[in-house]
């Protein structure tokens, strides 16, 4: 017996050092495999703020819950207890799990808020394994919605600013090795192989005050006007800076189950459409700038239309001999087309060029289009002169208000951006500041001229210079009667432009389309408001109401 124990004794002797010493690394390697993992700590994404720091897009911790589907099967009574606790359907839950009983990792919820987490995490179940992620979230929903995009599952910008500016806000994620047990619940953090580094802030150029009035304005006119859609882009004179950019209809980045995904497009943005009238400004800038014509210049439109080959433009009314005032603020297709024939191609053309037109904002927003502008080889008199009222050139509302903002920097181009700005680049010289400021003045005639097009995008108090524009839609090759695009573009205050502003409507479906009728009182409502809530001082007191001066000291 005593021979028998001991040689059994040395059998276990034997097999301890092989297993503890000869075999040790083998083991502990396969041991490590089985129950050591490297698991994912995820970087905090930067949060997206307004230009005064007011959170537009923040992200909030949530939890994913996976499950090992050969453990938690062997418990199927817990089954009911996970569905509600995670508040999910009971039988597409089992339905799952049972279809994946190969698979020893299986993710069954995507971010649960922590309550949900906690009642999962109370019941303690094998086989159920909790991850923390981050959700993003955007307090102003539908108001910014078109100009921050949205993430997906996987935090990842999808569209807008979340998409453009992806590499300044994922940050990058940290590693940790755990140990899980044989439920694949956590036993013990190893070590942090490497810290998660969060993403940039991004402080963005909006004003979230005026981006909010210039979506309840542009949401009130698409709906009185039954339109098909609306933007509105508003740009920082000085800065170059987007204050605010909307679209009808919108959406709310928050809720996007039920939603058609053509209605995540940024219109301002990526549409292109013929401006109409809108462009007027830009021909009569050139025709200044080469000496062509002069500010008291009188034009000929008789007899009410002009024939260029065998093609004939014509205006409403015959404005007979007009100055270039009324030209604009009575918007002559026949006055317009006569000047832009005087015009030298190239030189038209590097000016329309300066002012942004045919190629992309420095804005970097994903998807923006570039707009069309023909080169001058393939111009010929009938291109100009259709032009020069908004035919046969594209554009976005954004480069459209970039030209204005331009405009009302006598000249002088900013980058527009969608960042804030804290030191304003130089910008590059257009054209001359004198032909800048005539032309504002002129255009200052749209609003205040008796039978002009623009009087109603006028504001109490201040002066305004614009244009009004009504454009035919063109599709499939033709332009479609009775569907119309709605614009006023305009300056304010047009004594020293601080804002400038592009307002369309599409395909407003009322008796009223026009551009002065539809789109130029949204004008005066945005801008008024934001005339005030940037503490721009009035430059039109003078023609104020002796009692309305009374009743302003008085406040």
């Amino acid at each position: 017996m005593v021979g028998i124990l001991g040689v059994l004794g040395l059998g276990i002797l034997a097999r301890a050092i092989d297993l503890q010493v000869l075999k040790r690394g083998f083991l502990t390697e396969q041991g490590s495999e089985r129950f050591m993992r490297t698991a994912k700590m995820p970087a905090h994404r930067g949060n997206i703020v307004d230009r005064f720091g007011e959170p537009i897009a923040v992200s909030t911790p949530v939890t994913t819950v996976a499950v090992n589907p050969s453990v938690v099967a062997q418990n199927p009574d817990n089954l009911p207890l996970l569905a509600q606790a995670m508040q999910r359907d009971q039988d597409a839950l089992i339905r799952r799990i049972s279809s994946n009983l190969d698979s020893n990792f299986l993710v069954v919820a995507r971010h649960l808020q922590p309550e949900d987490s906690q009642r999962v995490e109370s019941l303690k179940m094998a086989g159920v394994m909790l991850e923390r992620e981050y959700q993003r979230y955007y307090p102003a929903g539908e108001v910014t919605g078109h100009v921050l995009g949205f993430t997906g599952n996987d935090d990842q910008g999808q569209e807008g600013l979340e998409l453009g500016f992806e590499s300044r806000l994922s940050g990058e994620d940290g590693q940790r090795r755990i140990i899980l047990n044989r439920m694949g619940q956590v036993v013990e953090t190893v070590e942090s192989i490497r810290a998660p580094k969060s993403g940039e802030e991004l402080v963005t150029s909006l004003d979230l005050r005026i981006q909010f009035l210039a979506y309840r304005e542009l949401k009130a006119a698409v709906q009185e006007y039954k339109a098909k859609s609306g933007s509105i882009v508003i740009i920082d004179v000085r800065t170059g800076e987007i204050l605010a950019m909307v679209n009808q209809p919108s959406f709310n980045p928050n809720d996007r189950s039920n939603l058609d995904v053509g209605v995540y497009r940024n219109r301002a943005a990526q549409d292109v459409l013929e401006p109409g009238s809108t462009m007027k400004p830009f021909f009569v800038v050139a025709g200044l700038a080469s000496g062509k014509i002069k500010v008291d210049d009188v034009i000929d439109t008789n007899p009410g239309f002009i024939r260029v080959g065998v093609n004939t433009i014509e205006d409403e009314h015959n404005l007979g001999r007009a100055d270039i005032a009324t030209i604009l603020a009575k918007s002559s297709n026949v006055g317009m087309a006569h000047i832009a024939l005087r015009l030298d191609h190239q030189f038209l053309y590097k000016t329309l060029q300066g002012f942004g037109f045919g190629k992309l904002t420095p804005t970097g927003f994903p998807g923006e289009s570039a707009g069309v502008l023909s080169s001058p080889a393939n111009w010929r008199d009938i291109w100009v002169a259709t032009a020069a009222h908004g035919y046969g050139i594209s554009v976005t509302p954004l480069q459209l208000a970039q030209a204005y903002a331009t405009l009302g920097a006598y000249g002088l181009s900013h980058p527009v951006t969608l960042l804030r700005v804290d030191n304003v680049p130089s910008g590059t010289q257009v054209v001359d500041p004198a032909v800048c400021r005539d032309v504002i003045k002129l255009l200052e005639n749209v609003v205040t001229m008796p039978g002009a097009t623009g009087h109603l995008a006028s504001i109490r108090g201040y002066r305004v210079a614009g244009k009004t524009g009504t454009a035919w839609k063109y599709n499939h090759g033709e332009y479609v009667g009775g569907k119309y695009e709605a614009l006023f573009a305009g300056l304010v205050p047009a004594s020293q432009p601080r804002l400038a502003a592009v307002v369309v409507v599409d395909e407003p479906s009322t008796d009223k389309y026009y551009g002065g009728d539809v789109a130029a009182p949204v004008f005066s409502a945005v801008m008024s408001g934001a005339l005030r809530l940037m503490a721009i001082p009035p430059d039109d007191l003078e023609r104020l109401p002796a009692t309305t001066l009374v009743q302003a000291v008085q406040k």
